[in-house]
This record gives structure tokens, C-alpha cells and sequence, in this order.
């Protein structure tokens, strides 16, 4: 059986903007390895949630970190102890090239003193053959797709231990969203934990090993993924629609 601390645990976590509360006492875990979702409307709370974890928004109650306290930590801080978030608008620098966004995002390994950490660039190069066709290219010339290629593979080049991506199938076509889920399963496969918030339901829970459905800042249904996917609730409310559309 399986004993080992959760990487990542929240408890009643509040957190909103000013005086307008948006979460209201969220507890959720996530094991070493896995695969969490968090599914939802707009305006549910998913993006303040990776916000506040990120240290982004200030937030009540407690998260601990690879055992660790989040409560002191500031952003960068959370970046150095391996977290990564991959922000719903990707937030790139337009004008650099794909290749100097990519060793950015290599800034904690650098500082940890890894004398090898260009090498993760021929990771993510492998992971995204794309993104090496246009290495020299600038940013803000490539297409949505290969936008989100570019932000989720600036993060990896942090070699983080929990990676947060925030809605990455937003405003792309449907090929590039199946291309896009089809490179979270496989990051799962190289041990990294994954908090992943996403409005397209039946691809999210696809992909996760357990499931967390957010309603106006409060968990509504939580449970392992493929049960999730066939609660009627579930069904009715996210993935009916979802089918009709398909």
C-alpha cells in the first residue's frame, strides 16, 4: 500500500480579489506522478485557484509542497522549489525567438547551479519537433497551437516537480487539442505531477487519474476520473454538451 505524503495538499484554501472572496475553503491533494483536473463553468474560481498556489493572489488556509509550507514562500520562491505555472494566456515574449523563450524558462536550473541545463532544451525539443523547425523564429509569429507548445515547454525547461497548466486547449482547433492532451499523457510518464485546470471536460478527465469539479468557489463532485466521467451529474452538465458538439 501505497503511504507515501501527498506532493501537493490544500487545505481550505480561500482566496479571491480585494474583498470578493472567489474560493471558499478548497481542500484537494495530489499524489506524486499523477494527474489531477479541475473542471468547471467560467467564473467557477480554476484560474484563481493555480493563482493563488502560484503565490500570484494572496490566499488563506494551508498548502503544503513536498512537505513543505507554501504560507512564507513568494513566487519566485515556489518557481525554486519546483512549481511551474502555464498561465492561460501563455504570456511569451513575442519578439524573442522560440529558442531564447525556451532557455528563460531555464533561469531555476541555472541558479540551482546545473551546469547541464541547456541539455533539457533537446527534451523539449523531442517532445515538441516543432518548435525545433522554428527555433529561430520570433514568438508572437507562431501560430495558437504552436504558442502553447512554446509556454508549456518553457516550463519543462525548469524540470519542475508540479507543473500547472491553466485552460491549454483555450481557442485552439480541435486536431491541436487532441495533439496538446496526447503531450500531457506522455509528460505524465516522465514522473512530473500535474494540476490541470480545463473547461473541455471529456478530454481533461481522459487524461487524469482523479478529478475535482469547481461550482462558484467550492468543490461540487470530487472522485477518480473515469467514475467522474460517467456520473450523471457529470454527464448532463459538462460532457453532454460536449458530445453534441463533436
Amino acid at each position: 500500500m501505497n503511504t507515501a505524503p501527498p506532493l501537493l495538499q490544500i487545505d481550505n484554501l480561500r482566496a479571491g480579489y480585494g474583498r470578493a472572496e472567489v474560493l471558499h475553503g478548497l481542500s484537494m491533494q495530489a499524489a506524486k506522478g499523477s494527474v489531477i483536473t479541475v473542471i468547471g463553468p467560467n467564473g467557477a474560481g480554476k484560474s484563481t485557484l493555480l493563482n493563488s498556489l502560484m503565490g500570484i493572489l494572496p490566499s488563506q488556509g494551508q498548502v503544503f509542497f513536498q512537505g513543505q509550507s507554501l504560507a512564507e514562500l513568494t513566487l519566485e520562491e515556489r518557481v525554486m522549489s519546483g512549481m511551474a505555472l502555464v498561465p492561460e494566456k501563455r504570456e511569451l515574449f513575442g519578439t524573442m525567438s522560440v529558442e531564447d523563450n525556451l532557455v528563460l524558462g531555464g533561469y531555476r536550473q541555472m541558479r540551482l547551479g546545473n551546469a547541464q541545463w541547456r541539455d533539457r532544451l533537446d527534451d523539449v525539443y523531442t517532445l515538441f519537433p516543432r518548435l525545433k523547425e522554428r527555433r529561430a523564429q520570433e514568438a508572437g509569429t507562431l501560430s495558437g497551437g504552436e504558442r502553447q507548445m512554446l509556454a508549456v515547454g518553457r516550463s519543462l525547461m525548469s524540470r519542475p516537480s508540479l507543473l500547472m497548466l491553466d485552460e491549454p486547449s483555450l481557442g485552439l482547433a480541435p486536431l491541436i487539442v487532441k495533439e496538446i492532451f496526447s503531450i500531457i499523457e506522455t509528460l505524465r510518464q516522465t514522473g512530473v505531477t500535474i494540476v490541470l485546470v480545463e473547461q473541455n471536460a471529456r478530454a481533461a478527465l481522459a487524461v487524469a487519474d482523479h478529478g475535482y469539479v469547481l461550482e462558484m468557489g467550492d468543490i461540487a463532485l470530487q472522485g477518480p476520473a473515469p467514475a467522474l466521467a460517467q456520473d450523471s451529474r457529470v454527464i448532463d452538465t459538462y460532457l453532454g454538451a460536449a458530445k453534441k458538439d463533436d
